[in-house]
C-alpha cells in the first residue's frame, strides 16, 4: 500500500488548509496510510504533524516575519497576499528520508517550504493548486488577462505599472525556474487548470483537473427552522448569506459588489436580512441597506452545515476565484449560489439549475440573480434540489478520492520516467 505525505501551511485555518485537511483524513477514514505535516497545527490528530518544541514554533513565527519583511521590498498597488519563500529549512531532506511515496504539497505559501527546498525532494510530487502562486511569482492571485506576467514570464519591462522597488515578483519566479522541474499538478477547476497551461512555468507540465473533496455526510440539508432557530436568525426573511475569511477587507473576494447588490434589495424590500460570517464585524463597516449580522469565525463543518442550511441563498461575489468551497459546501447544504460568471465559478455553479451566475462585475445583475433565486416558490424548490444532487455527484469523497489516488499513481510513473 502507498504511502501519502500531504505539505501545508496549516491543517484547519483558511479554505486551502480545510481542503487539504479534509482530503488528508477522508484517507485515513478509509485506512490509507496518510501523513500531513504543517507549520501551524490547530487539530488534535495525532496524524497532523506541526510543530511541537517552544523552537519550532517561535521558529514558524520568525520565518513568516523574515518572508512579510522580505514583501515590503516591493511596493504594489492594492491588496495582493504575497509569499517569496526564500528562508530555508531541513523539510526537504526529512522528506527524503522518509518512507512516503507521494509527496503532495498543498498551500505552502507564506515560508512553509523554501522555493529551493520543494526542488530538492526527490519523491514523486503532486502540487495541488488553491491560488495562482505556484506559476506566478510572489502574488497569490494576479490578473489572467493575455498579457499576464506568469503568460509571458517575469521581464523587467512588463512589470505592472505603479509597482516600485525591488521586483519581488520577478525574483520569486525566476527562483522557481531554476529550482523546479516538472511536477504533477491538481487544480481544482478548469479555469485555474488553463491558466497553469498557458503559463511560461508549468507550460508541458502534466495538470489534471480534481475538485476538492466534500464531506456530503456532514454537509447536507437540516431543517431550516430548526437551523434558524439555533443560530438566532429571523424565521419571516429572506437570509442571503457571505464568507470569508477576511473577506470584507481583500477586494478580489467582492465585497464592495456584494454591499451595492444588497442596497438594491433593500430598495425594492424589507424583508430582506444579511449573514456574514469569517470575520466580525469591522468598526467602521459599510451600511449594506439591510439588517446584517456578522457571525465571526466558524470553526466546524457541523456548524457550517447548520449555517448553510439556515439561509436561503449563498453569495460568492468575488472578482477572481478558483473552486469556493463556500459554494461547494452551500450546494451540499442544499443552498443555492449566486456569483459571477467568472474564474471557477463555472465549475461550481450551473447556471439556471443550481444557482445564477451573473454578469461580470454587475452589481445589479448580482442583485437581480439573488431576486431569481427566491422569488419563485417551485423554482426554488427544483434549484435546492439539484444543487444537493450535483454536490454528491461531483464531490463527495467516493468520487474524489479514487480521483486523487489515480493521479497519485500516475505521479510516480512519471517521476521514474525522469530517472
Amino acid at each position: 500500500m502507498s504511502k501519502y505525505l500531504l505539505i501545508s501551511q496549516g491543517d484547519l485555518s483558511g479554505g486551502a488548509a480545510r481542503a487539504c485537511y479534509r482530503l488528508h483524513s477522508r484517507f485515513m477514514a478509509r485506512n490509507l496510510e496518510s501523513f500531513l505535516k504543517v507549520r501551524r497545527r490547530l487539530s488534535d490528530d495525532w496524524s497532523v504533524w506541526g510543530p511541537e518544541s517552544s523552537f519550532q514554533k517561535i521558529n514558524t513565527v520568525f520565518r513568516e516575519r523574515v518572508g512579510s519583511r522580505i514583501v515590503r521590498l516591493q511596493r504594489s498597488r492594492g491588496f495582493v497576499t504575497r509569499s517569496t519563500n526564500i528562508v530555508p529549512s531541513r523539510w526537504s531532506a526529512e522528506i527524503n528520508a522518509g518512507t512516503s511515496d507521494v509527496v503532495n504539497l498543498h498551500w505552502v505559501g507564506g515560508e512553509t517550504m523554501a522555493v529551493r527546498d520543494i526542488g530538492r525532494i526527490r519523491k514523486p510530487v503532486v502540487l495541488t493548486l488553491h491560488d495562482m502562486w505556484a506559476f506566478c511569482g510572489a502574488e497569490h492571485y494576479a490578473p489572467d488577462g493575455l498579457d499576464a506576467r506568469w503568460r509571458q514570464g517575469y521581464l523587467q519591462s512588463n512589470r505592472e505599472l505603479g509597482d516600485r522597488g525591488f521586483d519581488i515578483d520577478r525574483f520569486t519566479w525566476r527562483r522557481k525556474r531554476h529550482h523546479w522541474r516538472p511536477m504533477t499538478v491538481v487544480c481544482p477547476s478548469r479555469w485555474l487548470a488553463d491558466c497553469a497551461r498557458a503559463s511560461a512555468l508549468m507550460a508541458g507540465w502534466p495538470i489534471h483537473v480534481v475538485p476538492n473533496v466534500l464531506d456530503t455526510d456532514v454537509f447536507k440539508p437540516i431543517n431550516k427552522s430548526c437551523a434558524r432557530r439555533i443560530l438566532n436568525l429571523p424565521e419571516d426573511c429572506k437570509v442571503v448569506l457571505f464568507g470569508a475569511l477576511g473577506g470584507s477587507r481583500d477586494p478580489r473576494k467582492g465585497y464592495d459588489l456584494l454591499l451595492d447588490a444588497l442596497n438594491a434589495l433593500a430598495d425594492n424590500s424589507s424583508n430582506w436580512y444579511g449573514v456574514v460570517f469569517g470575520e466580525r464585524c469591522p468598526q467602521h463597516s459599510p451600511i449594506s441597506g439591510l439588517p446584517m449580522q456578522w457571525l465571526g469565525h466558524v470553526h466546524d463543518d457541523y456548524t457550517l452545515a447548520i449555517l448553510y442550511s439556515a439561509v436561503d441563498v449563498m453569495v460568492v461575489p468575488s472578482r477572481q476565484e478558483n473552486l469556493p468551497q463556500t459554494a461547494t459546501e452551500a450546494q451540499s447544504c442544499g443552498t443555492p449560489v449566486v456569483g459571477f460568471n467568472a474564474g471557477g465559478m463555472s465549475d461550481a455553479v450551473v447556471h439556471g439549475e443550481t444557482g445564477y451566475l451573473a454578469e461580470p462585475f454587475s452589481s445589479d445583475d448580482l442583485a437581480d440573480g439573488i431576486k431569481w433565486v427566491l422569488t419563485d416558490d417551485a423554482r426554488y424548490a427544483s434549484l435546492c434540489a439539484a444543487a444537493r444532487r450535483r454536490a454528491v455527484r461531483l464531490w463527495s469523497p467516493e468520487v474524489i478520492l479514487p480521483k486523487y489516488i489515480d493521479v497519485y499513481r500516475q505521479a510516480i510513473e512519471f517521476h521514474q520516467s525522469k530517472q
